[in-house]
């Protein structure tokens, strides 16, 4: 018999399809869309990345909900509710709140790159939130797939039995019919009670411009409907719904949301501020007593300043700043102000690919012109006095002879590499103060190197020279351990003997020297050339550890003199030597952009 009440919890899925980056979980999901009838043109693609940033770079930054009405195999109609996720390591978090909202998921596994650093950590992600898995092996279409190698891969690394493994072509559709009658039979119907009093889970949201604040909500308990007055559990603020939908490829409204569905909401809800991913929905009248638990809030790991090139554009960034967070809960910001710069924020981010994207996104989406400082992370410092303070920006670091320790974030960190780059991989760690683990060889052709490393090593060109050093089949994935002490100094860049603090930044004693002069060569290529010397120096301290200058225009004034006494050309030397002094003095170096950009992208051989 078909099932046509899609409202019933029987006949619901929620899903989301897990994967390391680049593996075709965006191409799956167009397969998923056409099953269920959303028709779309062949060149349009990876229609979930709608995102014009996600389709320039081919990944996927944020989770994309869809409603889907498809039939299977036993002649029922099923609604799937499929939430796809970001592959990144640094959008780790972007997954784990859409795990939240599924029962689910379908880990996929590129047939040509086998099991990937990322796909393990997803997976364990999966296992936390007792969720089903169906592992796929993608791409065995491809001429150069090793569909046994991955099979015995995901066997071996991740557990799995070969009779649960299903191999598919994304790309073409085959064996997509049978998997989705294995998500029919293997993961379970949502449980909860319609009866009950609303409770929503939050998992994502986004602005517009008529309706406000978008919200994203997977129902647990009770429904939702238009006119109800709501109230968001965190921070008690209540509000009157004005609509609640389904995800097509365009929203669609509804009559109301009951338990088990996916969908959204608005309420007028018209700061950005007031919706915090995670938190739970609920009605006024007859209050839910317990929020929706085990929501991880996220931790930002690498801060850098954004500023306004144009000073009046700061409260239009705050606005674009505060609309990005709204989908973005992993970023976060503050104001803050830098002499050099004038007023701007002090923004946290998951990792330098998340700063990127953030700083696209600003430029493309919101039209905002920025410029954003050197990266770096968080440090504990002990004063004197038995204090410990933290510090995400260099600014704020205080003066030496009061720190008693400085203690910096180390990450548990592990590569996955074919077997011939653990030499170059070894190299490369030995360089960025890693302290070496183990090392696991799950199968022949895989190898596993675990290791402990300061996080300020790995933030900046880490995954490029990975990718570089191990012909790109080397994948990362680590996580937060702790802090431990170590011998950080500041170091502050000066521009004729003014600090300019919007350049200086945090460095291991050993590297300052180092990573100073490599700072100072870029500016003097960057920094244009006045009528006087323009000195350029980094200080740890008053310690000068670094010295370049930008030598001056000169004027030849020797031209007039035919021959003559010696002493009048030194005479006239002397006098332009004068000159160029009171200049010096009176005039004013102005700093590029480029002066900025060339440290945000600096890379490097021996420091992060």
């Amino acid at each position: 018999m078909e099932q046509n009440n899609h409202k019933d919890a029987r006949f619901i899925r929620n899903f989301s399809i897990i994967a390391h980056i680049d593996h075709g979980k965006s191409t799956l999901a167009d397969r998923f869309l056409e099953r269920g009838g959303l028709v779309f043109s062949p060149t349009q693609g990876q229609l979930l990345d709608n995102m014009k940033i996600e389709r320039e770079r081919g990944i996927t930054v944020r989770s994309h909900p869809v409603t889907l009405i498809i039939k299977a195999s036993d002649d029922n109609t099923y609604q799937f509710n499929l939430i796809d996720t970001p592959g990144h390591v640094d959008f780790n978090y972007e997954v784990s709140r859409s795990l939240k909202a599924c029962e689910g998921t379908v880990l996929l596994v590129d047939a040509t790159q086998g099991v990937e650093a990322q796909t393990i950590a997803n997976t364990y992600l999966a296992l936390d939130n007792n969720l089903v898995i169906i592992p796929v092996i993608n791409k065995i279409d491809v001429k150069d797939a090793d569909i046994e190698g991955s099979q015995e891969e995901i066997q071996e690394i991740l557990g799995f039995n070969s009779n649960e493994i299903l191999k598919i072509s994304a790309k073409n559709g085959e064996g997509v019919a049978e998997l989705i009658d294995e998500i029919v039979l293997r993961i379970p119907p949502p449980e909860g009670d319609e009866n009950a009093p609303l409770r929503g889970l939050i998992f994502d949201s986004h602005f517009d411009t008529y309706k406000g604040v978008v919200v994203y909500v997977r129902i647990k308990d009770g429904s939702i409907r238009p006119h109800q007055k709501i109230m968001l559990m965190s921070q008690g603020k209540e509000f009157e719904v004005e609509e609640v939908g389904i995800f097509k490829l365009k929203m669609e409204s509804q009559n109301e949301l009951t338990a088990g569905e996916v969908g959204y909401f608005t309420a007028i809800i018209r700061d950005p501020l007031d919706v915090k991913t995670g938190d739970t929905v609920t009605e006024v009248e007859n209050p839910s007593k317990e929020p929706i638990p085990g929501f991880r809030k996220n931790i930002p790991m690498v801060f850098a300043g954004i500023f306004p090139l144009n000073t009046n554009e700061f409260d239009n960034l705050k606005k674009s700043l505060e609309k990005l967070h709204l989908n973005d809960p992993a970023f976060t910001f503050e104001p803050e102000s830098s002499d050099a710069l004038g007023f701007g924020f002090r923004c946290g981010f998951s990792g330098l690919l998340h700063i990127e994207i953030t700083i696209e996104r600003l430029k493309l989406e919101f039209g905002q012109e920025i410029l954003a400082t050197v990266p770096n992370v968080e440090y504990e410092v002990v004063l004197k006095d038995s204090k410990t303070i933290i510090i995400d920006n260099p600014g704020k670091f205080p003066e030496e002879n009061s720190i008693l320790e400085v203690r910096e974030p180390i990450v548990e960190a592990s590569i996955m590499t074919p077997p011939e780059f653990i030499g170059n991989i070894m190299e490369l760690l030995n360089s960025r103060r890693a302290t070496y683990k183990e090392m696991v060889y799950p199968e022949s052709k895989r190898t596993i190197i675990k290791f402990e490393v300061p996080l300020a090593e790995i933030i900046t060109d880490f995954f490029d020279k990975l990718k570089s050093v191990t012909k790109g089949y080397g994948t990362l994935d680590y996580e937060l351990r702790g802090f431990k002490k170590a011998e950080i100094v500041k170091v502050d860049v000066l521009i004729n003997k003014n600090p300019v603090d919007a350049l200086s930044f945090m460095s291991h004693k050993n590297n300052a020297t180092e990573v100073g002069r490599r700072i100072l060569e870029k500016m003097r290529k960057v920094i244009p050339r006045q009528m006087f010397e323009v000195s350029l120096q980094a200080a740890v301290g008053n310690k000068i550890i670094a010295k370049e200058r930008v030598v001056p225009y000169r004027k030849d004034v020797l031209a007039k003199c035919y021959g003559g006494d010696v002493t009048r050309k030194r005479k006239l030397l002397e006098k332009q030597k004068e000159g160029k002094k009171r200049m010096k003095q009176i005039g004013e170096v102005s700093i590029p952009q480029e002066a900025f950009f060339s440290i945000l992208s600096m890379r490097h051989d021996n420091n992060g």
